[in-house]
Order: C-alpha cells, then sequence, then structure tokens
C-alpha cells in the first residue's frame, strides 16, 4: 500500500499499486465503494495486466483517510486525486473509473489535463440526479441532511436497504464523507460532467449495461467523438457483474486512437 498526503492538515489517500510499464494506469471506484474490492480481478487479467496500475481510495473511502473537515465536493475529490497522483509520479494516465469515481475523473480530466491522457467510464454520472427518499443510491443519501444522516439514524437506515455487497464497502466510509460525497454527486459539477466530457479532446469510452437500454444523450456524446458501448449481462458494477465482458471492452477501449 502507498499513499500521499492531499490536504493542507496532512489528510493521506491511499492506493495499491501493481508494477508494470508506463504510462500508468489509475482505477476509481464509485461512492461508498474500495478499489482494490472492486477493481483486481480485472486489473491483473492477462489482457488488462502489465501497466503499472494504481487501485486508489479517493479521500474519505475505503483505504483513505476520512476527514470531517473536507467538503468532498466533485471539484475537491479531482483535486486531492490530482496531488495523490502527482505525488506519485503520474502523468498522462489511462483513467477507468466507475460511477461518482466517472464523475471525479472527467473533473480531473478538465483540472489536470497533464494526468490524464484516456478515460474509460464505468456507468458514470453524468448529470445532477433528484433526491429521492427511500433510494438506495447517491439520490437517497442525499436525500437526508447532514445531521440527519450522520447522527439521526440516516447512516442506519441506508445501511439497512444498500444490502450486503455494497455495505462491505461502504461501511468503510467516514459518515461526513459518504453525506457530502452524495450531496455533491446530486447536485453535479458547473459545467455539468457531461459538458465538460463532450468538450475534452482525448479517447472516451463510457461503458453501460445493456439492460439499462439507450444512454440518454448518447447521439450527442457519439458526435462528440465518445465511444459508447453496452456491456451484456450486467448490472450497474459492470466489472464485478461480468468481468469477461468488461475486461474485453475496456481492452478494446484501451486500444482505440
Amino acid at each position: 500500500m502507498r499513499s500521499a498526503a492531499v490536504t493542507p492538515e496532512g489528510d493521506h489517500i491511499r492506493w495499491v499499486e501493481l508494477p508494470g510499464q508506463e504510462p500508468p494506469r489509475v482505477y476509481v471506484h464509485g461512492l461508498g465503494a474500495t478499489s482494490p474490492a472492486y477493481f483486481t480481478e480485472v486489473a491483473v487479467d492477462p489482457r488488462l495486466a502489465g501497466r503499472r496500475s494504481l487501485l486508489i481510495d479517493l479521500l474519505g473511502h475505503g483505504l483513505s483517510d476520512r476527514p470531517a473537515t473536507f467538503d468532498y465536493t466533485l471539484e475537491s475529490h479531482a483535486d486531492a486525486l490530482a496531488a495523490a497522483l502527482e505525488e506519485a509520479g503520474v502523468s498522462g494516465a489511462e483513467v477507468i473509473a466507475h460511477s461518482m469515481g466517472g464523475s471525479v475523473a472527467i473533473v480531473l480530466a478538465a483540472r489536470h489535463p497533464r494526468l490524464v491522457s484516456r478515460l474509460v467510464l464505468i456507468d458514470a454520472n453524468l448529470d445532477p440526479i433528484p433526491r429521492a427518499p427511500g433510494s438506495s443510491g447517491s439520490s437517497g443519501i442525499a436525500f437526508y441532511s447532514e445531521e440527519e444522516f450522520v447522527n439521526g439514524g440516516g447512516w442506519e437506515e441506508v445501511r439497512d436497504r444498500v444490502g450486503a455487497h455494497w455495505w462491505a464497502t461502504m461501511r468503510l466510509a467516514g459518515r461526513e464523507a459518504l453525506h457530502r460525497s452524495a450531496f455533491h454527486l446530486t447536485r453535479g459539477s458547473v459545467p455539468t460532467m457531461r459538458e465538460i466530457l463532450l468538450e475534452l479532446r482525448i479517447p472516451r469510452t463510457f461503458l453501460l449495461p445493456e439492460d439499462d437500454g439507450p444512454l440518454p444523450g448518447a447521439h450527442a456524446l457519439v458526435e462528440a467523438g465518445v465511444s459508447v458501448v453496452a456491456v451484456p449481462d450486467c448490472g450497474h458494477n459492470i466489472m464485478l457483474d461480468n468481468p469477461e465482458a468488461f475486461v474485453v471492452a475496456t481492452a478494446a477501449a484501451l486500444e482505440e486512437r
């Protein structure tokens, strides 16, 4: 495990690093997740292995520190991630990022273009979403006020409805980190993640579950040069639900010029 201080207070982002050739690959998890748990199986597959690979945990999640003073906006997540990558000597990385991590990766590519040479986004959030009571995702977490979530029983209610699989990693996240990350994910960035993605001039691929149907706004994304790829037999956690199809799709995306 490796780490880098990413805030003035000395809070650390941590990651598991697999040795290999440059340029590096950076794997970024989604809300309430952790990259080693979600990506190790696919990162070591022979079709993706051989590159220096950083399976990195965003601040507030997994192996990383959970400061209660950090605001956990998408921009702050991106800047903290950039600080860790700079400390690791990373530039021109191929960033493979899931869900909220994909949103952070888009913002990272816009704010720190030297660090990112390519994006593979896995069912990432591209637009702000309504907050909804009872949802097990970011919209349900963000529906609570921070006080309700942290101290008023919201955390326990979310725990009881997300299921054992997600909770296995969600329980590692700081409560403030989880709520603020969800809140700012539902709010989105300015410009929105979709608008930023349309303007980026690097190779970009968006993977989504085939059963979800057409991606909203896919035509505009394709017109802007984004490859949109539907992956069969999976849900939101594509790399876990169908690792074989994920590896095939990701390897193809990484070969595109």
